[in-house]
């Protein structure tokens, strides 16, 4: 692997302008001249198949839920070729040893913190704990038995089915409020669950002072899939039916992207007052429609008076192709689509990657959140997103991606680590029993008694496009020109739009070895104070007189993390997180016509977030 190395910061200045529109289009010209075209031949394009007509994936799963089909800047040739001095060689920073090579443990409940250390500052302290006695006993996971499957529907749907399946939701979740907050079924303790498992609360069961965390790992999709998996267990025995499914909110399809209206009602179980009345405005009141579509890469600070969101049409494209890049671009292995491998007795936070579908559930979160609250409470911060019900419908599409993910060909396998399938998490069932789960029993959702409702996946051919040139040099977008910095030594502290030249190990690469190796960028030791919200978009290969949106693909993906403080041990003074960020970059390379270029330029631009260190920049391959 090449890297840019970790020294001090030089810098060269170029004048440069980046600014949205109500188009959602990005600009971010150079300012230098263009190099000339590798007069190497035109690259193949590798086609991904993504169809439901996989003759080599037939499955009983199939039936129910395989996926029917239904402006940042331009490449550069060999640039700056010249600018050797530019590279660096050392090897990224990698937490994944073998040093450990054990599963995560289930938290250990006797000592579970109070207060988790991931509580904002500014609230009153309190405990996640789960309510626990000296006699409590845990149970193995054992496989329900049911006599049909249950079937999880799109929250957006109005028609029968739907309708009463919805009004049972809204009596088992009135229930389920209705229990004693000290009730392991309460939802009280429903929504601690998260606030535990995510922001500090629980330590791994063997490994003293060493905290649990399921976010940033491989983690994340198992974790999530069992959290929803007895939610709706408890909630299907509190009304006495064991067909009873939690709905999806579908914000993958068009007719999904706007929050579900059952969610919206004042006079519902299912509504919450913590959330943004601009995006998801109660049942009955004024808003507008623009407003209102789910934004797959919010951007919160762009989110203020005077800038105007696109029209729904635009919106709408701009969303499917992100939906493109996550699940396809971004995710044609297991680690890619997962997150990063994290070990029983590691710290969590150093170094570790999330998969590319945490990374846009992120953004859910973000936008549903209240921005009146000191936090952005509810679904803002993670201590508190599980007291919202719409969490939940959110998480189930998050669910559904990885059933989604599973039907596509390819190196689209799950994982077969052993570290991976024997980690373990514990959970009240609907009999108040604590249960040990694995994730290796996770991994099929049948066998769990659910599938999801069987839908066209609308993004499945909304692949991104290079972006277009502009012709004339008095465009509105080309106006301002802030200056950015080409940097050649790292760490570098992210102030300001940074671009850095990475080299790539391998070039032109046959269409075979394409298959067997996926080529990464990997953004490497991202380090925050993660009691704050961070945000940064990426780009690779910009020119200057190129307009680029997120339908492009110049602009692979942004990292956003959500704030959720976290330390352990004897040092009680907070400490900065420490994860990385991995972009795709075989599709994008084909698309630009750079499959024969020695390097890729990269560029990163800050959102929100102060005091944003990144030690590194790289391409790997899988």
């Amino acid at each position: 692997m090449v890297s840019i190395s970790s020294s001090p910061l030089s810098l060269m200045s170029f004048n440069v302008s980046f600014n949205f529109n109500t188009s959602s289009s990005l600009l971010y010209p150079f300012s230098q001249k263009q190099h000339q075209p590798s007069k190497n031949k035109k690259p193949k394009h590798h086609k991904i198949a993504c169809t439901s007509n996989d003759t080599n994936q037939n499955s009983p799963k199939e039936q129910e839920q395989k996926p029917s089909p239904s402006n940042i800047v331009g490449h550069r040739r060999n640039v700056l070729i010249g600018l050797g001095g530019l590279y660096g060689a050392t090897t990224l920073t990698n937490n994944n040893s073998l040093a450990f090579a054990d599963p995560v443990p289930i938290p250990d409940l006797t000592k579970c913190v109070i207060p988790p250390t991931g509580l904002p500052n500014n609230i009153t302290p309190f405990s996640c704990c789960p309510p626990i006695s000296s006699n409590l006993k845990i149970i193995d996971f054992e496989f329900p038995t049911f006599k049909k499957l249950r079937v999880r529907r799109a929250a957006h749907l109005n028609d029968s089915i739907s309708i009463d399946n919805f009004a049972k939701y809204d009596k088992a979740l009135n229930l389920m409020k209705a229990l004693p907050d000290d009730d392991p079924r309460s939802f009280v303790q429903q929504a601690k669950v998260h606030c535990a498992y995510c922001v500090g609360g629980y330590t791994q069961k063997g490994y003293p002072n060493t905290e649990l965390q399921v976010h940033f790992s491989w983690l994340f999709l198992p974790f999530h899939r069992w959290y929803l998996y007895f939610y709706e267990r408890i909630l299907g025995s509190l009304i006495n039916d064991p067909t009873f499914a939690i709905p999806f909110w579908n914000w993958d399809a068009p007719d999904g992207m706007t929050a579900p209206s059952i969610f919206t009602d004042p006079n519902s179980s299912l509504f919450d007052p913590k959330r943004n009345p601009k995006h998801v405005p109660p049942k009955n009141t004024f808003s507008n429609y623009r407003d209102t579509i789910v934004d797959l890469n919010y951007n919160k600070d762009f989110d203020v008076p005077g800038n105007i969101n696109p029209r729904p049409e635009v919106r709408i494209n701009e969303n499917l192709t992100w939906m493109y890049k996550q699940m396809i671009c971004h995710a044609k292995t297991y680690r890619q689509f997962l997150g990063s491998r994290y070990r029983g007795g590691e710290e969590p936070l150093q170094n570790n990657c999330a998969g590319s579908i945490e990374s846009l559930h992120n953004h859910h979160h973000v936008w549903v959140g209240d921005r009146r609250q000191p936090n952005g409470e509810d679904m803002g911060h993670f201590y508190s997103s599980g007291r919202d019900p719409l969490f939940y419908a959110h998480h189930a599409n998050v669910d559904r991606m990885w059933s989604v993910w599973q039907t596509l060909r390819g190196k689209r396998k799950d994982c077969t680590e052993n570290d991976w399938l024997e980690s373990s998490f514990l959970f009240y069932d609907e009999n108040k029993n604590l249960v040990k789960v694995k994730v290796k029993d996770s991994v099929d959702d049948r066998k769990l008694g659910y599938v999801y409702q069987n839908l066209e996946i609308p993004w499945i051919n909304h692949k991104p496009k290079p972006s277009k040139r502009v012709q004339s040099k008095d465009n509105k977008l080309l106006a301002q020109r802030p200056l950015r910095k080409f940097v050649d030594k790292f760490p570098i502290v992210l102030d300001s739009a940074v671009s850095i030249i990475v080299k790539r190990p391998k070039k032109s690469r046959s269409l075979k070895q394409k298959e067997v190796e996926e080529e990464i960028l990997v953004i490497d030791g991202i380090e925050f104070d993660d009691n704050i919200g961070v945000m940064f978009d990426v780009l690779v290969n910009d020119d200057d007189d190129k307009v680029i949106g997120v339908e492009n693909s110049e602009f692979p993906g942004s990292f956003l993390s959500l704030p959720h403080g976290h330390n352990h041990g004897n040092n009680k003074k907070k400490e900065k997180k420490k994860t990385c960020f991995t972009l795709g970059l075989t599709d994008l390379l084909e698309d630009l016509k750079a499959d024969d270029d020695d390097s890729i330029v990269v560029t990163l631009i800050p959102r929100y977030g102060d005091g944003v260190k990144i030690s590194g920049i790289e391409i790997d391959f899988e």
